[in-house]
């Protein structure tokens, strides 16, 4: 039986939280307005601004279904975006949400989501481009092991399973590099610009003590859109209104609010029930934060009218977080670091440290002294040792795994931005923050904040730049 290959997650520089952090903010403008892509309302030169009608035949039919004649749905700037490319995205997509169980939307309002997903990262590739940004083949080799690893399969493997799923390899290897360059080019834009002052750790620190609560809320709100066009004319708002009147009136009566989302909502995160996620309260658009800032968990209110369009909002669940107190559980923990190289590949790295891993439990090698021997750290002069550390330390990727582990054990080869780690914990420790260490965990939770906001800023800029026109399909 073939089991199909998730293309998703791709343990390469971060890349998969980058794209999960795209993800999150399709629909939302730190301004309070949202839009369907979440980087701006389209500038089209069809006239009208309407995203024209995308022909997607279903995921079980696709590859057997005859082919028609390919046309162009969308220009941008000078590129064009094909029928094809979005049937084949959608088809992926759709893939995913069944391996997931999730509901899936109406086939029209997935291909337009796709197409507008589609536009913005032309914009972006395109702007990638023009600044100098290439991936060579090393980093696609890395990324496509990092796929077969996360998938529990060998390369060839990944190879025959694309193959029978009538995937190219060479427009995989093509998804994988476009992605990479994507993740090159908001690193480059966006986080080696973002900068924290002390003034604004200090804003932020008096921020948090001056509310009402000493921690802060954070909401999960459910959303649905009805994107208004800013070009749009009168008779053409007073429609999409109706639309979001009926919407809202529905979700009021006690209707299904994820299938009205799915049915509904020109927002991405509509194929996922309209959810946005658990998130502080400031990181909303004020216009959602006022407005359901009475409501009930469970209460849903609209249609309220943005430069986007029209929302109708549900609350799902308020929960308090914020910054984390004076009390945290430390770490103490080791780890040996093997890095790619000409020499080594990242399939080689990892066969060698589940290799060490296994003299260590026999008792035939010593942790710190394989360290020492070949971790390429700055730590392997103490025999990996990493220290005492804090939540929120380490990247992601490592941190994931190290929280998982008791005392004494010993990971798995796990792939990180710098390379392939095997982790061991050592012991765990409640420990009171000093007032250094709080306003270093507060400088973190600030830049987080202006990533987010820088992120949306700079995607909204791409795109406000790009000139798209929207083409009907031939009659």
């Amino acid at each position: 039986m073939n089991t199909r290959v998730s293309l998703l997650p791709l343990a390469a520089g971060g890349l998969a939280a980058l794209l999960a952090a795209g993800a999150a903010a399709q629909g939302l403008r730190p301004s309070g307005a949202l839009s369907g892509s979440g980087l701006g309302s389209p500038r089209s030169a069809a006239g009208g601004g309407a995203i024209p009608q995308v022909t997607v035949p279903a995921a079980s039919a696709a590859r057997g279904a005859p082919q028609q004649a390919d046309y162009i749905v969308a220009v941008v700037n000078s590129e064009p975006i094909t029928n094809s490319e979005v049937r084949l995205r959608t088809d992926r997509v759709m893939q995913q949400l069944a391996q997931q169980n999730t509901a899936l939307p109406p086939q029209n309002v997935l291909a337009r989501q796709v197409l507008e997903r589609l536009i913005n990262e032309k914009a972006q590739l395109q702007q990638a481009r023009e600044s100098g940004i290439k991936i060579d083949d090393a980093a696609v080799d890395q990324a496509e092991q990092n796929v077969a690893r996360q998938n529990q399969i060998e390369p060839a493997e990944l190879r025959r399973r694309l193959a029978a799923d009538g995937i190219p390899l060479a427009r995989f290897r093509e998804d994988l590099r476009n992605q990479l360059t994507l993740l090159r080019l908001r690193e480059r834009e966006v986080e080696s610009r973002v900068r924290v002052s002390d003034l604004e750790i200090d804003q932020f620190i008096r921020d948090q003590q001056t509310r009402s609560d000493p921690a802060s809320l954070e909401i999960n709100l459910a959303h649905v859109l009805v994107l208004a066009p800013e070009n749009a004319s009168p008779q053409q708002v007073a429609t999409l209104q109706e639309k979001a009147e009926r919407v809202a009136g529905r979700a009021k009566a006690g209707e299904d609010f994820a299938a009205l989302a799915r049915e509904n909502s020109d927002a991405n995160e509509g194929r996922n029930g309209g959810l946005l996620g658990l998130r502080p309260a400031d990181r909303y658009p004020q216009l959602f934060v006022d407005s359901t800032r009475n409501l009930p968990t469970g209460g849903i209110v609209g249609p309220l009218r943005s430069s986007a369009g029209f929302h109708i909002l549900k609350v799902v669940e308020r929960v308090q977080g914020g910054v984390p107190g004076t009390q945290v559980l430390q770490s103490h923990a080791r780890h040996i670091l093997l890095r790619a190289t000409p020499q080594m590949s990242e399939a080689q790295a990892i066969a060698q440290l589940a290799d060490y891993k296994r003299r260590v439990q026999s008792g035939s090698a010593d942790f710190a002294q394989l360290a020492r021997e070949n971790s390429k750290d700055g730590s392997a002069a103490n025999g990996g040792d990493l220290g005492w550390a804090n939540p929120g330390q380490f990247v992601p990727e490592f941190e994931e795994v190290l929280d998982a582990l008791t005392p004494g054990q010993i990971s798995d080869p796990v792939v990180s931005r710098f390379g392939v780690h095997l982790i061991q914990l050592l012991e765990r420790r409640p420990h009171t923050l000093t007032q250094r260490e709080q306003r270093d965990m507060a400088r973190a939770a600030a830049r987080e904040k202006k990533l987010d906001e820088a992120f949306l800023n700079w995607a909204q800029e791409t795109r406000g730049r790009a000139y798209v026109e929207y083409r009907e399909p031939p009659q």
